[in-house]
Order: C-alpha cells, then structure tokens, then sequence
C-alpha cells in the first residue's frame, strides 16, 4: 500500500477547530494529501472545495458553523466512542484500552486530549504502516459511516473529509440510516421543579422512590475528653 500518513494528518487537521492559524494552513494541507495522491482525485477536489470554503467565509461564521456540526448533537460527534457507549461506564474503559494502545506504540496523549476523539485516532493511525493504518480505522468504519452519514443529511461540506477517511481505510463509502439526533441542550435540561429525578430512565411523582436506611450512631458511649 502506499504511503499515506500526512493524508491522515492532513485529514485530522481539517477535521480540527477551524482557528486563524488553522486557516492559514489549509493550502498546504490540500498541497499534502494531492503530494500523496492516495485520497482518490474526485475526492482531494471536494476536499479543495471545502478548504475554499472555509477560507472564503467570515471567519466567525465558520467557527460557528464548526460548533454546531460537531459539539452540539451526538450524531455528528467526533468522540467515536460516544456513538458506541454514550455515556455508559463502558466508555471508561474503552477510553483506557484505547490509551494503552497509543503508549504501547511509544506515543502519550497530552493533557487536553482524549484517545477517542476522531483527530487523535487519525493522528495515530499516521503514525503506523500503511496497512495497519487501514485495518485500525477499518474496525471503526461503522462508527464513521454513521458520522458520515448524520453530515450528509445535514448538508455539511464536512462529510467529504469522512469519506476520504473511509476510503484510506479501504471500506466503501455509503450513507446509512440514521435515528433523529437529540440536541445536547435538550438532552442536559433541567427537570422541572418536584418532577422527579433529572436524568432519564430514574423515578418520577407516582413511581416507587428507592428508599436508603442508614443505622444513627449510638449515643449510649461517653465522649473522650
């Protein structure tokens, strides 16, 4: 297989924050993935596309834009495990396999980053042979056909960026159906007042409430001076 490793990382660059300096960057990003030429050509001229888009727009527009897509529904996250556990107990220790996978191939996260965002994961598959590159982003090609697909019905010039992803890791780019995305906002709201527990799936007015006894101290002992 042939090399693609600054593909990869030029591919989690453009999934990144789209900051100034980011921004700036974006030629040479396009410059790396066409240098390579393993991103078939009709897709590195949606990726061009999409990196005249972001430079072409006003910057807070696409900041904006970058916010809404992807910290504001977990259809389109970029925390693949979130897609897999939510927010189950599971997550914890995929996050921690996940981890040891990255140290056991001599590389540390820092100290703002999780192993399961999509940008880490593309970062580290860079640094791997080409054909293991594949593979690993391979086991995850349904978690990045569901991202994919939640894009594409959103209209997002992102999801060029997926497919491009999906095909480095030799799988077939298709959309897939997908459920309706609960909004974060709605799904952290507050409960209203006296309306039982917070969280889903917990008691409410009118349900059995758990009951916790907890034994009083003795006060049949005297107290050391």
């Amino acid at each position: 297989m042939k090399d693609n490793r600054y593909s990869l990382r030029a591919l989690a660059m453009l999934l990144g924050y789209p900051s100034a300096e980011l921004r700036a960057n974006l030629p040479k990003l396009i410059e790396a993935i066409e240098a390579e030429a393993v991103v078939p050509a009709e897709r590195r001229q949606e990726l061009k596309a999409l990196a005249a888009e972001l430079t072409r727009l006003d910057p807070m527009e696409v900041e904006s834009r970058y916010v809404e897509t992807f910290d504001r529904g977990r259809a389109t996250s970029l925390h693949l495990f979130e897609h897999v556990h939510g927010d189950s107990r599971d997550r914890g220790p995929a996050m921690v396999d996940l981890a040891q996978t990255y140290e056991k191939a001599g590389l540390l996260l820092g100290p703002d980053e999780l192993p399961d965002h999509l940008c880490v994961v593309l970062e580290f598959a860079s640094t791997q042979p080409p054909k293991l590159a594949a593979d690993f982003l391979g086991e995850m090609e349904h978690i990045l056909t569901a991202i994919f697909s939640a894009l594409l019905k959103r209209g997002s010039p992102y999801a060029v960026v997926l497919a491009a992803v999906l095909e480095l890791a030799g799988q077939k780019v298709q959309a897939v159906p997908i459920e309706a995305d609960e909004p974060m906002d709605e799904s952290w709201v507050e409960p209203m007042a006296f309306d039982g527990c917070s969280t889903k799936g917990q008691a409410k007015p009118g349900d059995p409430q758990p009951i916790h006894f907890v034994r009083k101290p003795s006060t049949s002992q005297g107290v050391n001076a």
